[in-house]
């Protein structure tokens, strides 16, 4: 082939006399809405203490569910509710924890029984 068949010649001006048309497509920048699901499943597995942490759990996946379909509203939403009740879970829990671990301490103290002959 010869060099001058894939050279590209330049016109000048366009031939059409009509106004240029350009099209602007604006693109929305994912909000990040944390939906909290890995600290709901903790507490879900650790700390589930009056079910705190499975309802957290569900407005976890609610708020992921909200995110899925695009509504931003919705998802925040869900994820403040599930925030709250996995910080009122974790803080149940580890009351409940200590509280349990206080009790089996003095457990034998609590149920010792001096036998007389």
């Amino acid at each position: 082939m010869i060099k001058e068949q894939h050279e590209v010649s330049v016109l000048g001006a366009p031939q059409n006399p009509a106004p240029v048309m350009s099209t602007v497509v604006q693109v929305q920048a994912d909000t990040v809405v944390p939906d909290h699901i890995i600290w709901s499943l903790f507490n879900t597995i650790f700390f589930n203490y009056c079910c705190l942490g499975f309802v957290a759990f569900a407005y976890s996946v609610k708020s992921r569910d909200r995110k899925m379909v695009g509504d931003v509203i919705g998802a925040q939403s869900h994820a403040s509710t599930a925030k709250c009740l996995n910080i009122w879970a974790l803080v149940l829990g580890i009351f409940m924890t200590i509280g349990l671990i206080i009790l089996v301490a003095l457990s034998p103290g609590l149920f010792y029984v001096r036998i007389e002959v």
